[in-house]
C-alpha cells in the first residue's frame, strides 16, 4: 500500500508528461545547438592546438552569462506567472527591463576585456603562449556580448511564453551558420584567409549577430505578447521595479558569485599544467553538450509551474512538483548511463596527440557523469524554487555551497599534491551531494509555492 501511494504521488499521469515533453523538448534541443555549437568550436580550434587558448579566454562569457542568466532567470519567474494571469502590459515590461540589464552587464564585460584582457587570462593560467592566443580571441568575441544580450533576452520570453519551438528553429539556422563560419574563416576556405583563433572569435561573433536580428525582427513582425513601443516596454516604474528587483537580486548575486566561482576552479586546475587542463577543457566540454537534458528540462519546469501559480493553481503546482522529482530520477539514471556508454569514442573525436591526455580526458568524463547525476536534480530543485520567486535559498544552495565545500576541496586537493585532475574533480563532487539533500529538504516545505502577479502594482 506504501508503494502504491509513492508511486502516485512522485509519477503523473500521461497528460503531464506530454505537457512537459511539449515545453522541454524544444527547449532542450535549443540548449543542445548551443551546447553543441560550443563542443564543435572547440573540436576546430583541438585540430589546431588551441584548447586552453580559447576555453580561457571563454571564462570571461562564462561571467557574463552567467550574470545575465542570473536576470532573465530571475525576470522570467515573472514573466511566466504574468503569461499565465494574461497581464500584457507587464509581460512588455519585463521584456525592457531584462534587455536594460542584461546590456549593461555586456557593456560592463566588453570594458574589461578592452582594457584588463591580458591580466584576466595570467590570472587563470600562466602560460604565456596560451595568453597570448588567449587574448587575441578575446579582442573580438567580446562583441559577441553586445549581440548575445538581444537573442538571450528575446529567446527568454519565446520560453516564458510557452513558444519555445520558435526559439529552437532560430537557434538550429545560427548554429549551423556557426559552424559553417569556423570552417571558413578558422582554417581559410575559399577567398578567406586562415585566421586560426580569431576565425573562430569572428565566426562566433557573425553566428550572434544574425540570431539576434532574428530574435527581434520576428517577435516585432509577428506582434508577440511580450513586445510593444518603447513606451510600453521600458516605460516601467519604481512600482514595478522594486519589487522584482527584491527577488531577484539574490540570484542576480547568486550568479556572480557563483560564475566567478567556477572560473576559480580553473584557477585551482591551471596550476596542474597544459597537458591536465587540455584534458580538462576536452571533458568538461563534453559534459556541456549533455547538460542540454538538463537545462532544457529545468527550464520548462520553471516555465509550467510558473505558469500554474500565476493562474492561482498552487495545489496543482504542488502536485506536479512531486511528480518532476519522480522524473528526474529516471533521467539522471539516461544521463550516467550516456556518458559512460560514450565517453571513449566522444574524446576520440578531439584528436588529441598525447595519449595520456585522451585517456585522462575519458576519466574525466567518468566524473561528470557522477556530476551531471546529481545537477540535473538540483538545477531542477533551483528552477521549483524560481517558479514562486524563493529566491534567496537558492544563493545559499549555488553559490554559497560552491564557496563553503567545491572550491575548498579543490584547491587543497592540489595543495597537498594530487595531481591527477580526475581525482581532483572528483573530489569537489561533494558540493553537488550536500546541495542535493538540502535542496530537496527544501523544496518539500512548499514555501516556494506562491503567486507573484500579487506583488505587481497593476
Amino acid at each position: 500500500m506504501q508503494d502504491e501511494t509513492t508511486n502516485r504521488k512522485y509519477f503523473g499521469p500521461i497528460e503531464f508528461y506530454q505537457k512537459t515533453f511539449r515545453i522541454a523538448a524544444p527547449l532542450a534541443l535549443q540548449n543542445l545547438l548551443m551546447s553543441g555549437q560550443s563542443l564543435i568550436d572547440t573540436l576546430m580550434v583541438s585540430w589546431i592546438g588551441m584548447v586552453s587558448a580559447v576555453g580561457t579566454a571563454a571564462q570571461v562569457d562564462v561571467l557574463s552569462g552567467l550574470i545575465s542568466w542570473g536576470v532573465i532567470g530571475g525576470i522570467g519567474m515573472f514573466a511566466a506567472q504574468f503569461f499565465g494571469a494574461k497581464d500584457e502590459r507587464n509581460l512588455k515590461r519585463c521584456t525592457g527591463l531584462s534587455l536594460t540589464l542584461v546590456l549593461a552587464n555586456a557593456a560592463f564585460w566588453i570594458l574589461a576585456s578592452t582594457f584588463f584582457g591580458r591580466q584576466i587570462l595570467t590570472f587563470y593560467i600562466k602560460d604565456p603562449v596560451v595568453v597570448e592566443y588567449g587574448y587575441k580571441y578575446l579582442q573580438i568575441a567580446k562583441w559577441g556580448m553586445l549581440t548575445g544580450s538581444f537573442s538571450f533576452c528575446f529567446g527568454n520570453m519565446f520560453r516564458n511564453t510557452q513558444k519555445p519551438a520558435i526559439a529552437l528553429r532560430f537557434s538550429i539556422f545560427t548554429s549551423v551558420l556557426n559552424v559553417f563560419l569556423n570552417w571558413v574563416l578558422i582554417f581559410g576556405k575559399g577567398p578567406f584567409p586562415a585566421m586560426g583563433v580569431k576565425g573562430a572569435a569572428l565566426a562566433t561573433v557573425l553566428a550572434q549577430g544574425v540570431s539576434a536580428c532574428l530574435f527581434v525582427g520576428y517577435a516585432f513582425k509577428t506582434r508577440q505578447p511580450f513586445v510593444g513601443s518603447f513606451k510600453e516596454m521600458f516605460g516601467f516604474d519604481f512600482a514595478f521595479v522594486k519589487p522584482i528587483l527584491q527577488r531577484i537580486w539574490p540570484l542576480i548575486v547568486n550568479e556572480s558569485t557563483f560564475g566567478f566561482g567556477q572560473t576559480l576552479f580553473v584557477k585551482a586546475f591551471g596550476v596542474l599544467g597544459k597537458p591536465q587542463m587540455d584534458a580538462y577543457y576536452v571533458g568538461n566540454h563534453i559534459y556541456e553538450v549533455m547538460t542540454f537534458v538538463i537545462y532544457g528540462y529545468g527550464n520548462a519546469v520553471q516555465i509550467l509551474l510558473g505558469t500554474e501559480l500565476g493562474r492561482g493553481k498552487i495545489e496543482n503546482a504542488k502536485r506536479e512538483c512531486d511528480y518532476h522529482i519522480g522524473l528526474s530520477g529516471i533521467l539522471s539514471v539516461c544521463l550516467v548511463c550516456f556518458l559512460v556508454l560514450f565517453a571513449k569514442p566522444l574524446v576520440a573525436l578531439f584528436r588529441l596527440t598525447d595519449p595520456a591526455v585522451e585517456q585522462l580526458a575519458v576519466l574525466i568524463v567518468y566524473v561528470f557523469a557522477v556530476k551531471s547525476s546529481m545537477r540535473l536534480y538540483n538545477f531542477m530543485i533551483f528552477c521549483v524554487l524560481r517558479s514562486g520567486g524563493d529566491a534567496k535559498i537558492i544563493q545559499f544552495l549555488d553559490s554559497g555551497l560552491e564557496w563553503a565545500v567545491g572550491l575548498p576541496l579543490a584547491f587543497l586537493s592540489v595543495h597537498f599534491g594530487i595531481g591527477n585532475i580526475a581525482l581532483v574533480l572528483l573530489i569537489t563532487q561533494a558540493e553537488q551531494l550536500v546541495r542535493l539533500i538540502l535542496g530537496m529538504k527544501r523544496i518539500k516545505t512548499y514555501k516556494w509555492a506562491k503567486d507573484l502577479t500579487k506583488t505587481i502594482a497593476s
